[in-house]
């Protein structure tokens, strides 16, 4: 079987749509694109490639098809499973270093037929059954520390994020769409802590900061790079087009729309 023509499939816990990322996953693409975003760096992953994405980090990825056609296999490396892993085998730290969601992986031929051994358990649904679902973890886990052995430095890290530059980290990460409490977790403060250093940094509410830095670059977007809003407004961290629509023209007193026309028309 050529690599290409492996199936979708998850193996460990439902793959969630929030932009944190709770648990790290190994994720190999068969067919079409990813591209990937994590407040700092953009990254691209192609058919025959993978990557490990990091647990506790901010991240946004997305799909393109190719020929109608995306094919991914998804592995989960939560944190009990890795406990567990830890208790079992011996493991070196490396002491790596990388700030990076996003952590690409050599090309391989043990996880080529890694991948190509998965056919078998799957289930109608593409999941792999309970029975066998640890123990391919375990394979895949122990490919992965053979071939990148610095990678138990990320995967068996299980402290919590330190305490962060919260003036820097909102400016890099404020157009990713997650709740109070991810942001404190994320940058080492309790929410309440969180709240009260953003008043004094900010003299706003985190909500209402949000929503004024993200129209603020969609207006930069929309008036000096010629965007349409349509094609900004998720990745700005909008739920919606129509709640995007009403917050700019409340923010700025003319629609979206209204603003595109008058750039095209100037009064002067």
């Amino acid at each position: 079987m050529k690599i290409t023509e492996i199936k979708s499939c998850i193996v460990g816990p439902a793959l969630s749509a929030e932009q944190f990322i709770a648990e790290h996953f190994f994720v190999f693409l068969a067919k079409g694109k990813m591209n990937g975003y994590d407040g700092n760096k953009h990254y691209v992953l192609k058919p025959g490639e993978s990557c490990l994405v990091r647990k506790n980090h901010l991240a946004r990825y997305n799909k393109v098809r190719d020929n109608n056609e995306f094919e991914k296999v998804i592995i989960f490396l939560d944190e009990a499973f890795l406990r567990v892993f830890q208790k079992k085998h011996s493991i070196v730290f490396k002491k790596f270093i990388s700030k990076d969601a996003f952590v690409k992986l050599k090309k391989d031929d043990l996880i080529t037929s890694f991948l190509l051994s998965l056919e078998p358990y799957y289930n109608n649904s593409g999941n792999i059954s309970p029975a066998f679902s640890d123990l391919k973890r375990e394979e895949l886990l122990l490919i992965l520390l053979q071939l990148h052995p610095e990678l138990s430095d990320i995967l068996f890290d299980f402290g919590i994020p330190g305490r962060l530059d919260l003036e820097k980290f909102m400016q890099q990460n404020y157009k990713f769409n997650v709740n109070m409490e991810r942001l404190a977790f994320l940058t080492g403060r309790s929410l309440s802590a969180f709240k009260r250093d953003f008043k004094t940094i900010f003299n706003e509410t985190p909500n209402r900061w949000l929503v004024k830095r993200r129209l603020q670059e969609a207006r930069f977007l929309i008036e000096e790079k010629n965007q349409k809003p349509a094609d900004i407004y998720l990745d700005l961290g909008f739920e919606d087009l129509s709640h995007f629509y009403f917050a700019f023209k409340k923010e700025f007193g003319v629609s979206p729309g209204e603003m595109i026309e008058e750039k095209k028309n100037p009064i002067f």
